[in-house]
């Protein structure tokens, strides 16, 4: 039994990435708004994560190029006003003083109104841009009954990566509560129970709600201090031995498989952004959209139905390993180990391999497109190749990111 029944739980998502390192996909959206898996925004998975762990009343903190996020959010994310549930798409307010916001704590201490407002027991801080599955209530029940003011989600990761992540390192003792914040360690200490593995932040938080309102106040008076949440509200807890932490392989989501328990993925570079995709296509897919148990909610529109036609010369469709989503048309085209986003359009003899098309791409008659991502609209001419030959597509313009050819929204090809 939940021993949070009777506490007041509010949940504040961070989506006010910039996500440069996924240029030209944010060229024009902010990065929890970038499509993924052809259905979805990477904001989904946030929000499907606290609102199937019962935390209805939810505000979404955004800045950057939001305009595509914030109308996602307030078609698709619609609650029961009734039941005095919502999600809130909030733009930085410029509330105490003419800036922006500073950091991701600096976020949340221009917001404290919102927390005032709804008067929580309970805050839960999320980042929006992760694809993963996990019961919140899970770990806010492990806050309650700890007595930490502040419990920080952690991921287990081979100790040999400590010095790509933030480290929390355990005290020895009593394995939940955190001894230092390392940032990126060269030779951390092992967990207790398995010494070649160390525990990395997720980037997920649970506060006590008076506490977390104190620190980030502290905190916006701070010289020298990057007003992060990570970075300097959690290690302000520790200092004051008030840290705890979650692991996150103790987490049990309802439908969850051998193969996708405990899938967690940062999408901040291309290539990880291009491999969670090609985790989902697998036929023993390594993170599982097919889990009913634990929805992923989103909204894509009136589309039609997926459809795979011969083409015109009788050539018949072939679609293998693939994801196609509604209003996608193959016609005598083949697909194989690729995302397609609705209204996707693969013409007679079109090959497309390995690759990740948007909303609305059109790839001619005859054309073949590898190890590529395109964003909405780009129409790949007839016969064209794409991602078979690199030094060709850099001439042309387009972005070569770790192996992959990257094409922004409606990028048109130049006449050779």
């Amino acid at each position: 039994m939940s021993t949070t029944g009777r506490k007041r739980v509010l949940a504040i998502v961070l989506a006010g990435g910039e996500g440069k390192r996924l240029m030209p996909l944010t060229a024009d959206r902010a990065k929890p708004a970038v499509p993924f898996a052809g259905i979805y925004r990477l904001i989904d998975f946030a929000l499907s994560n606290v609102v199937n762990s019962g935390y209805l009343r939810v505000v979404v903190l955004t800045q950057y190029k939001s305009h595509s996020l914030d109308r996602h959010v307030t078609t698709t994310w619609r609650m029961s006003t009734l039941l005095g549930n919502y999600v809130a798409p909030v733009p930085a307010q410029q509330r105490l003083g003419k800036h922006w916001y500073l950091g991701s704590a600096d976020a949340i201490y221009q917001s404290l109104n919102l927390v005032h407002d709804d008067r929580p027991d309970i805050v839960v801080v999320v980042g929006a841009d992760h694809v993963y599955r996990m019961d919140f209530a899970q770990m806010v029940d492990q806050h309650v009954a700890s007595g930490a003011s502040c419990t920080v989600a952690a991921i287990r990761q081979p100790i040999s990566l400590a010095d790509q992540f933030g480290v929390i390192d355990v005290n020895p003792d009593d394995p939940r509560t955190i001894r230092e914040f390392l940032e990126k360690p060269k030779s951390p200490d092992g967990l207790p129970d398995n010494p070649d593995e160390v525990l990395a932040s997720m980037g997920n938080y649970v506060f006590d709600a008076r506490a977390l309102a104190e620190a980030v106040a502290r905190d916006s008076d701070m010289q020298g201090s990057k007003h992060d949440m990570g970075g300097d509200i959690v290690p302000a807890f520790v200092r004051r031995n008030e840290g705890g932490v979650y692991d996150f392989k103790d987490n049990q989501v309802p439908g969850a498989t051998d193969r996708d328990r405990g899938y967690w993925r940062d999408v901040g570079t291309m290539r990880s952004f291009y491999d969670a995709h090609m985790d989902v296509v697998t036929p023993l897919p390594v993170f599982n959209l097919y889990n009913t148990a634990w929805p992923i909610f989103t909204d894509y529109g009136p589309q039609p139905p997926a459809k795979l036609t011969k083409g015109a010369d009788g050539t018949a469709p072939v679609a293998e390993e693939a994801l196609l989503s509604p209003g996608v048309v193959v016609s005598g085209g083949q697909v194989r180990r690729s995302v397609l986003s609705p209204a996707v359009r693969v013409e007679q003899g079109a090959v497309v391999e390995g690759s990740v098309l948007m909303n609305g791409v059109k790839v001619g008659a005859g054309a073949v497109v590898r190890n590529a991502i395109l964003d909405k609209s780009v129409v790949v001419p007839p016969d064209a190749e794409l991602g078979v030959d690199q030094e060709l597509d850099a001439k042309r313009g387009f972005i070569i990111d770790d192996g992959l050819t990257v094409l922004g929204k409606g990028q048109k090809f130049p006449d050779d």
